[in-house]
């Protein structure tokens, strides 16, 4: 298929409708709207697609738990104070083992905040804002082709572990224009879903969809059925990019298109003779920490650049085991750290580490 030229958040729309989402519920929020506009417009040409305006976005949280429970492939968006009111949802949805794909378009904050570009929203995503022992897949693209490419595949992962699974851009991601191109997906065997609460037809027993559970015991044995389940989504799924890091001295960690500044600020520090790379998490849950541990053996020091006041870099610390100095460079509220202020803080820890 030809490169379209396409803006993010439309972009992300027709992945998912190429990926076989039949369903989406939403509640419009800058910096996604065109999203949700995207899905009203073409998911009702589809063979039984819907889309739904749900009254809130706690509304439209519990409408994902009930389509996800009828088995069907269903998505919905949201941008960061819109998230936070669907963690509670989100907690309900892990519970019951149901596979949905959650799209958060961050912008600034805390609070109502601003609706720029921000990576603020890291701990909601990879620490979960909902009550309990429960994780998700958290994919961070880096590019619209990127995007594209992860829903697709944010479908399969979560009909395949029946979990659901984030797909975190911030501002930038929903906004931009890029050419992309709709591939086909890589074909992963997927279970039955026989789970579904699609009728019974007097053929078997009803399937029941619930995350309740008063018996303290059976409650533990499903966490410890969880917990088995995140551990291999951890052994699994975890991805990473290497850029330039086989002799650098200072590896700079950063995600989503904070990266794409990062890399140019790898290149020009090249070009004036300092060893400079990049380490790229596109999994922010599972962390990529192999991918830290394996740096630190011919590292200096790590820089965690961030569009935030510091979350990442908490990851960074754990992953790195005490090793080496690990630094931090971010900027807030909607400001987009330069190529420039990356480079000159690389030659910070440079000097001090000579």
């Amino acid at each position: 298929m030809a490169k379209m030229l396409m803006k993010g958040n439309e972009a992300i729309g027709a992945a998912a409708i190429q990926a076989g989402c039949k369903f989406f519920f939403g509640y419009p929020i800058t910096p996604q709207n065109e999203l949700p506009e995207y899905m009203s417009r073409e998911l009702p040409k589809i063979e039984g697609g819907a889309f739904v305006q749900a009254e809130s976005e706690v509304a439209a949280i519990n409408m994902i738990y009930g389509a996800a429970g009828a088995g069907a492939r269903c998505m919905t968006s949201s941008s960061s104070p819109g998230m936070a009111l669907k963690q509670e949802g989100i907690s309900y949805i892990a519970g019951a083992e149901l596979p949905a794909v959650i799209v958060n378009i961050s912008r600034g904050g805390p609070g109502l905040g601003g609706i720029q570009p921000s990576q603020a929203d890291y701990f909601q995503s990879t620490r979960g804002g909902g009550n309990g022992d429960y994780r998700h897949l958290v994919y961070a693209p880096a590019s619209l082709q990127e995007a594209v490419d992860l829903v697709m595949e944010a479908f399969d992962v979560a009909d395949y572990y029946r979990n659901p699974v984030i797909v975190l851009g911030d501002g930038m991601i929903g906004q931009m224009m890029e050419p992309v191109e709709f591939k086909k997906s890589n074909g992963r065997e997927l279970p039955a879903k026989d789970w579904a609460t699609t009728g019974t037809k007097e053929e078997r027993t009803p399937n029941i969809i619930n995350s309740l559970a008063l018996d303290p015991a059976k409650l533990e044995e499903h966490n410890r059925k969880l917990t088995r389940k995140y551990k291999e989504i951890e052994k699994n799924e975890v991805r990473h990019e290497d850029y330039k890091t086989e002799d650098a001295d200072v590896v700079i960690v950063a995600y989503g298109t904070t990266a794409r500044i990062a890399r140019n600020a790898v290149d020009a520090l090249r070009e004036e003779g300092i060893k400079a790379g990049m380490m790229r998490p596109i999994t922010l849950w599972p962390f990529p920490e192999a991918a830290i541990q394996k740096v630190t053996h011919t590292a200096k020091a790590l820089l965690s650049v961030e569009m935030s006041e510091g979350q990442m870099v908490e990851d960074v610390r754990l992953a790195n085991e005490g090793k080496l100095p690990v630094h931090f460079y971010g900027r807030s509220g909607g400001m987009i750290p330069s190529p420039d202020e990356i480079a000159d803080k690389v030659k910070e820890i440079i000097g001090g580490v000579k």
